[in-house]
């Protein structure tokens, strides 16, 4: 149990089942998943039934998560194509998600939700704090740049990592599906795969320069198109403050206690978006 969802495992004479019951900073979940598995049900749970109003989901059993597996780059190599093209046909859909609830992290909005993180007592030390109020002019300029370059917002898994992607074994091979899409947004889609290499590198201990990263980024881009690697390159450095504005959906609503045990991670995460400022912006 968690301040933002709740996640009980259900027994039954069919197997396992999930319900999750989502709090009100990500009730657009159940929605969202149930859509999504409709139009892309070999990436998706099986969604048994799901209640919009309640934000209440119940889920098929999706089989080990890949962190159980010891988090392979070889699986990732499988699922960001398919996680890709996912994110292809839903900038169709980009609209109705944001009419129920989703957040709207489109690059363009991205200097507005700066500005509300630097309203927020930080856990970072006073200098830290000054970095990022340097920085916000030319964060903007950057997020025009990214946002002139962009193939088109979509959907935004924003925690795409170890504790996300299910495989599940069958005799017609491995199964892989992505589950968790609580932490969603709409916004620039090659922010995804950030989180994605932040978990290899904590959790498999991968340098930044190792040959996986450009491997998996360009299994990630390969359904996009050729000549990308630039722009994702630019998308990643905005991609690590998207991922840290979009945490004060969490943030916000906890009491002092729950806030304190939060910013240990949350400090985490600011000081790696921090380590992205250009040099000149330092």
């Amino acid at each position: 149990m968690r301040p933002w969802a709740s996640v009980v495992e259900v027994p039954t004479t069919e197997g396992l089942v999930w319900f999750k019951a989502c709090e009100r900073q990500q009730a657009f979940e159940a929605r969202l998943t149930a859509q999504l598995a409709s139009r892309w049900p070999a990436l998706l749970p099986r969604v048994l039934a799901h209640d919009d109003a309640r934000g209440w989901l119940l889920l098929a059993d999706a089989g080990r998560r890949v962190g159980d597996l010891g988090n392979p780059p070889e699986l990732w190599e499988r699922v960001l194509p398919r996680y890709a093209e996912l994110q292809m046909g839903e900038r169709d859909f980009v609209e109705d998600h944001l009419a129920h609830g989703v957040l709207d992290l489109r690059v363009e909005r991205l200097p507005w939700g700066f500005t509300a993180l630097l309203s927020r007592d930080l856990p970072l030390e006073p200098h830290e704090r000054d970095m990022l109020r340097r920085f916000e002019p030319r964060f903007a300029e950057l997020c025009a740049a990214l946002a002139a370059e962009s193939p088109g917002n979509s959907i935004q898994h924003d925690d795409l990592h170890v504790n996300a992607v299910f495989v599940r074994e069958t005799r017609a091979g491995d199964e892989l599906r992505v589950l968790d899409w609580g932490d969603a947004s709409i916004g620039h889609p090659f922010f995804s795969p950030y989180v994605t290499f932040r978990f290899l590198e904590r959790v498999n201990g991968l340098e930044p320069g190792d040959p996986w990263f450009a491997r998996l980024r360009d299994a990630y881009l390969e359904p996009w198109g050729r000549g990308l690697v630039p722009a994702f390159e630019r998308a990643l450095r905005i991609a690590a403050f998207s991922h840290v504005i979009a945490w004060l959906r969490h943030r916000d609503p906890l009491n002092k206690e729950q806030r304190a045990a939060f910013d240990e991670e949350y400090a985490v995460i600011l000081r790696r978006a921090i380590a992205r400022i250009p040099d000149p912006a330092r």
